[in-house]
Formats: structure tokens, sequence, C-alpha cells
């Protein structure tokens, strides 16, 4: 039975991207009798608001989308998370790592899908973590060693060879955050039983990541949909932080949620907007 997710975090107001999101999830799932959940992914500390995700609720219905279960809540499994990291930790795969953004940007000498890469300043250097104010990093190399050659599948794109080294040492846990994107959204799927991980184009290199970190703890694959974004007439994918019209700005309007999610699903997204792969930055 084919599982699929719409995973929102609650910093900010949904917008027409959201919603596509939403929907492509949402119509996979039914359209393959399954089943379709609900996650918010509120461990982004102070910046996770719970009136953001009642809109994004209040949104979906607004849609005319339904979800299946109790909304599934990112923040009850911290614990979990963490217990993730021990095991990378125990495997020898993860460090400590003391180093600030402006110290990475000034000392990395080339980029990679998430920005600088990690120069890799605190691997080796037995960094001191029981005051608990440090970043976990994967020692990337290491751990693809470890796990070998990998696949992945992509219904639009087919099967996939996983290059995770092209992110460097990753973020494992935060200084601020049990634990990162990259290992909270890999342990919440599995935990989850998502077969099918529906997301936007802009997440597609995230998968390399993501299948390596499956290897590593053992953890069910499933196939991904990578689908296309909804942009801006300058190439930039919708964004929050840019003021993008949100939803709930479109219901308060008065605006037809079922009319526009129809719209958005016969490709009809109004004026200004388009279809684009994520290239540019959002």
């Amino acid at each position: 039975m084919i599982v699929t997710r719409f995973a929102p975090s609650p910093n900010g107001p949904l917008h027409a991207g959201h919603a596509h999101a939403a929907i492509v999830a949402h119509d996979r799932a039914r359209a393959g009798g399954g089943r379709f959940l609900l996650r918010i992914e509120d461990i982004d500390g102070a910046r996770s608001r719970e009136e953001f995700a009642a809109g994004a609720l209040a949104d979906l219905r607004w849609l005319g989308l339904d979800w299946d279960g109790p909304v599934i809540r990112q923040s009850a499994r911290i614990g979990a998370h963490a217990d993730a990291l021990d095991r990378l930790r125990a495997m020898g795969l993860a460090y400590a790592c003391r180093c600030t953004r402006a110290e990475i940007a000034a000392a990395a000498s080339a980029h990679g899908p998430d920005g600088p890469l990690y120069p890799g300043t605190c691997r080796g250097r037995g960094v001191d973590a029981r005051d608990g104010a440090v970043a976990w990093r994967l020692d990337m190399n290491a751990a693809a060693a470890r796990a070998g050659p990998l696949t992945w599948h992509d219904e639009r794109r087919g099967e996939i060879r996983a290059t995770p080294e092209i992110f460097g040492d990753i973020v494992l846990a935060r200084k601020d955050a049990p634990g990162s994107y990259h290992l909270a959204v890999t342990w919440d799927d599995a935990a989850d039983g998502i077969t099918c991980v529906t997301r936007g184009m802009d997440l597609f290199a995230a998968t390399h990541v993501h299948r390596l970190l499956q290897q590593l703890l053992r953890l069910p694959v499933p196939v991904w949909h990578h689908h296309a974004l909804i942009v801006e007439g300058d190439g930039r994918k919708l964004a929050k932080r840019r003021g993008s019209p949100s939803l709930a700005d479109m219901r308060g309007a008065g605006v037809d949620g079922r009319a526009f999610a129809a719209d958005l699903r016969g490709g009809r997204l109004g004026k200004g907007l388009y279809w684009g792969d994520g290239g540019s930055e959002g």
C-alpha cells in the first residue's frame, strides 16, 4: 500500500508552492488506494509557532484535502532522533564540531548543494562535547565507504546513483536543535511507513544523503517523486521570507480553495507564476 506525507515546517504561512506539494502527495496516495499523512516539522526552535501549524491545517481543509490518522508532530520524536545520532556515533561516523557559519564560509574552498562545503576543521580533533555547545557532523567519506555503492529510484527520472559526497560532512544535529533536517526527515519517514516521498525538485539532491542515512541506520527505502516547483517570473521559487502570497491571505479574501486546487491540478498557476525546477535560489 502506498503511503505519502506532507510535512510543512510551522515557521511561516503556506503559499501556492506548499499547496501544490500537498496536492501531489494527497493525490498520489488517493490514486493508489493508500494513505496520506500530515506531519508538522516543528523542531526549529523559536521559529516553530503554533499559529502557523494551525494555519497549515486550515489551509489544507480549504483546499479540500483530508489526511489519514492524527497529525504527527516531529517534536515528539526528539528522543528517537538523538538515538539515531548515538548509533552513528557508535559506528565512529559522527564527530563534534564547534565551527561557526562565518568560520566555515571563510575557510571553505568549494560549494555544495547546501552552500559552502565544510572543510573538515574539527574532524579528528576530538572536540570536547560535554558542555553540549557543539554540532554533530557526519564523516562523509567514512560513511560512504561503510555503506558502499547505493542507488535510489525517482518515479520521474528512474534509477539514480547516490553521490552523497557532494554535500561534504553534513550536520546531523545543530547546536540549538537535537536533529538536522537530513537526519530527522529520514528517520521520520521510516517511522511513519512512508513508501513514496513526494517533494519538490529543490530537494532532489538531498535524497543522496537520505539514501546514505537509510543504509547506515538500516531503515526501509522508499521510492521518491520529485515534482516541479512553482516559481516567480525571475525563476525563484516561492518563499515565506520574501513575502510570497499566502494561502491564508487567499482564504481571507474569499477565494474558493477547491477551485484553486483544481487550477493547480490543471497546471493553471495564475499571473506571474511558472513551473520551475528549483535551480534558482528562493
